[in-house]
């Protein structure tokens, strides 16, 4: 059997190394960042289990864990709050979505320093909230004008800020332009003819796209950094301009690549054919939210596709860390199960998925719930083990002072402008912190 370090190097040898290698350095802040950021792993144990293949087919996000949950204008203009991750969405048994979400709990609770029995009472609300919305058999939605409590206070809050908050924070005045701003530390310079060439393929998809924004032309494009889970696949944040009066006179939007799904080499489900791996992600996104967020598209840029939205100030996804109260992470979760739930019902009967009557009845069983919640529980302690090799693995390679040492390599940074400086700057700011967050427990 490889390593856990082996099995991770060969999920993300395909993708930007430099980049993954701050990936890396991101899943060493805790525990919880590192299960997020190998659900390959997770999916990778779970087919060793053929009990948790036999269950109703659903469509599943892939990766429903605490902080998959956000805010977002839909396409009718009203904020929600609802699951906002499909990037390795796939038609699957409704127990690895189950599963997955379960022992996001455990881990988190686990990192938060939180108690095993408020962990316990946390999954069992989970499950007990998502089959009362299988047994009412209707979907739900939460929207700014119906949230409650703590799901209110944050949807308030992003309704707020409008559009100069985003730009103040991603774009700067220079020479009387705007331009995207390299010295945030999620943004990376680009090779000045790939900028151009990506900036050639967003004029003409706003040309061409009927979903794309009318009436803007593009004025800069920077390397995004978002996430744990897809850092190290190509991500870019476009700054747009409006060539009349009409709407915002500035947006930003982001061009996501899109990669096959890490379930994908473990589902003994058929699966429909896709145009493109982002064609994949966002038919399902459609069937299984209430509404999706505002330009939600595809585009194929040299061979790969990418997911194209609008990058909104409303849109954020929630920090459960940051929750203080215990009623809070209560409200949470038990939105979290009605969600989870509602997604399945929406999406049910449709290409393959199981009928809502099928999951009403998968919801009156007992048999199931405590098998799951085992799972969970005893798969925390493997995460644990992963870890921990992990950072033994980590700790032996590297050193502080590693990342001034290494001298460019155009084919390490891909796309990325030669000047490794500023991803190296920002390797030391994750690694320093890691340290003084071991050094505070």
């Amino acid at each position: 059997m490889d390593s856990i370090m082996e099995r991770i190097i060969a999920f993300n040898k395909n993708r930007l190394p430099k980049m993954v290698e701050l990936k890396y350095c991101l899943m060493e802040q805790n525990l919880f960042r590192f299960y997020r950021g190998t659900c390959h792993l997770f999916y990778q144990d779970l087919a060793l289990h053929p009990e948790f293949f036999k269950s109703p087919k659903v469509w599943i996000s892939g990766d429903l864990h605490l902080e998959n949950l956000g805010s977002f204008t839909g396409d009718n203009e009203q904020v929600y709050f609802d699951l906002n991750d499909f990037d390795e969405a796939v038609l699957a048994p409704v127990y690895w979505e189950l599963l997955r979400a379960l022992t996001s709990i455990y881990v988190g609770f686990t990192s938060l320093g939180i108690e095993d029995e408020k962990a316990d009472n946390m999954a069992r609300l989970f499950l007990k909230s998502y089959k009362e919305t299988l047994r009412k058999c209707k979907p739900d939605y939460v929207e700014a004008s119906t949230a409650k409590g703590i799901i209110c206070e944050f949807l308030g809050k992003v309704s707020c800020r409008k559009q100069k908050n985003i730009l103040i924070k991603r774009a700067i005045l220079k020479r009387k332009k705007v331009q995207m701003l390299v010295d945030n530390p999620k943004h990376f310079k680009i090779k000045k003819a790939f900028k151009k060439q990506l900036m050639e393929h967003i004029t003409d998809w706003l040309k061409m796209d009927e979903r794309s924004p009318y009436n803007y032309e593009v004025i800069d494009v920077v390397f995004r950094l978002a996430g744990t889970g897809s850092v190290g696949l190509e991500r870019y944040a476009f700054l747009l301009k409006s060539s009349n009066a009409v709407g915002h006179k500035y947006i930003l939007l982001d061009m996501k690549e899109a990669a096959p799904s890490s379930l994908e080499p473990y589902i003994q489900i058929e699966q429909p054919v896709w145009e493109s791996e982002a064609e994949r992600v966002i038919t399902i996104q459609r069937k299984m939210q209430n509404r999706c967020p505002a330009l939600l598209s595809v585009t194929i840029f040299k061979g790969k596709s990418f997911i194209m939205q609008e990058m909104q100030p409303t849109k954020d996804n929630l920090n459960f860390g940051l929750l203080q109260r215990y009623k809070d992470m209560v409200s949470v979760i038990d939105t979290m199960g009605m969600l989870t739930a509602s997604t399945q019902l929406r999406s049910s009967g449709q290409s393959g998925s199981a009928i809502a009557d099928e999951l009403k009845a998968f919801a009156s069983e007992e048999v199931w719930e405590e098998e799951l919640v085992k799972y969970a529980k005893q798969y925390l302690e493997e995460i644990k083990r992963h870890f921990s090799d992990f950072l033994r693995e980590r700790s032996a390679k590297h050193a502080l002072t590693r990342f001034g040492k290494l001298s460019p390599n155009i084919s390490m940074l891909g796309p990325l402008k030669g000047d490794i400086g500023q991803i190296e700057k920002h390797m030391q700011t994750v690694l320093k912190n890691n340290k003084n967050a071991a050094e505070q427990k």
